[in-house]
């Protein structure tokens, strides 16, 4: 059996974070990065918009080129099957076995499949290869049908709509990205597509996939060439399944450090890792956003170092302040927080009728602010970010025994 050091199982962004961190904490030893793609890791925002688009090549997507990490060993192309987290092994799609000192579980998601069956060509938008099939499709001009309306349905439409294809999204909510931004800025979003020539269908599910579309729950009849489900992700944690007691419900549960099931020598970061952010209280969360693989590397790394070295762990739990970005047509949608916790929503700048005006709104638990998000241009988005300060200066409850999720 072969292996040392530690063991980084995903190589994407949060894998990559990790390892960088790793090294900036001071760790020399052997780390090695597991990788079910054959590529390096790369950045998955343009899948959806430039790449998609073919306004930048595949390469321009690479992160490593970026990276300080120089010294680990890649493992492209080899997926692990499974996990023993009290041997500190792992055993690989091939058969072939490795020992650890230390694990970072980084294996992010994949997108949800709709449970349906036939259908017009399908597609989801996860993987470079993922990009470049949808985009051979959109080049011919299409009519495209989106299922789904969060970040990836928007986008793709977006995208779709200015290569001049026909689009039409269809989704159980009654706006899109209403679950992250709230009705009334989810709201203006939906005007502004539909001024662009997108098509909604709210309030409706796909019921049956024909090879010219599909028909919803109203019977209504959806006339398409190209499909492409955007109905969600799922986080990748079988090869965790065998591990007695780690809670894989939805995600990793993690407690406030980070550490898997309390282990000292496994943490998970990115979005396949639920763990408690003190600033919204005890609640345990996965959140998909690009920041959270930086946020929670940096933690992560401390932590899994204090277990394998016994330097001094960081004694704050980790609160990252989540944060995201989506290019759609023209617009940058950018938010800081947590605005789907919110119980009241505030417009604080702009117009919410106009068709292209700058939008901004607060989220608040009561008198409390704990999110904002803007709709528009650099303004709107410089707004929300003059916004991220006073988020950062809340205070943040460090008492660690109310966040142990053990």
């Amino acid at each position: 059996m072969e292996g040392a050091g530690i063991a980084v199982v995903g190589a994407s962004l949060g894998g990559l974070r990790a390892a960088e961190q790793l090294r900036a904490a001071g760790w020399r030893d052997t780390i090695t990065m597991f990788g079910d793609e054959p590529h390096l890791p790369y950045n998955r925002p343009p899948l959806s918009k430039e790449l998609l688009a073919g306004e930048v090549p595949a390469d321009a997507t690479q992160l490593r080129r970026r990276s300080s990490v120089e010294d680990v060993e890649w493992r492209l192309g080899a997926a692990v099957a499974s996990a023993d987290l009290a041997a500190c092994t792992l055993t690989l799609a091939d058969g072939s076995a490795y020992e650890y000192e230390g694990l970072v579980a980084a294996t992010g998601v994949r997108p949800r499949r709709l449970p349906l069956s036939g259908g017009p060509p399908r597609h989801v938008v996860r993987t470079l290869e993922d990009s470049a099939a949808l985009a051979a499709r959109l080049a011919a001009g299409p009519r495209v049908l989106v299922i789904g309306s969060g970040f990836i349905g928007c986008e793709v439409a977006a995208t779709a709509r200015t290569a001049g294809c026909a689009v039409t999204v269809v989704a159980p909510e009654n706006e899109p990205m209403v679950l992250s931004i709230g009705e009334d800025l989810a709201r203006a979003l939906r005007r502004r597509h539909e001024a662009r020539g997108v098509r909604f269908l709210m309030g409706r599910l796909a019921t049956e996939l024909t090879p010219h579309g599909a028909v919803l729950d109203d019977g209504t009849e959806v006339r398409a060439d190209v499909l492409v489900e955007a109905v969600g992700s799922l986080p990748n944690t079988e090869w965790l399944a065998a591990t007695a007691g780690i809670d894989l419900a939805d995600g990793i549960l993690c407690d406030a450090h980070l550490r898997i099931g309390g282990l000292p020598h496994a943490v998970a970061v990115g979005d396949v890792a639920r763990f408690p952010n003190p600033r919204y209280g005890p609640l345990p969360r996965r959140v998909e956003h690009w920041s959270v693989p930086g946020d929670t590397a940096r933690h992560a790394a401390r932590t899994l170092l204090a277990g394998l070295t016994g330097i001094p762990r960081d004694p704050a739990p980790c609160a990252p302040l989540p944060s995201f970005w989506s290019d759609q047509f023209t617009m940058r949608l950018q938010s800081f927080g947590l605005p789907a916790l919110a119980d009241r929503t505030r417009l604080l700048e702009g117009d919410p009728d106009s068709a292209d005006g700058d939008l901004l709104y607060g989220y608040y638990q009561g008198e409390r602010l704990i999110g904002v998000a803007a709709l528009g241009g650099p303004a709107a988005a410089a707004a929300a970010s003059r916004h991220r300060a006073e988020l950062l200066a809340l205070p943040v409850p460090a008492a660690e025994a109310d966040f142990r999720c053990a």
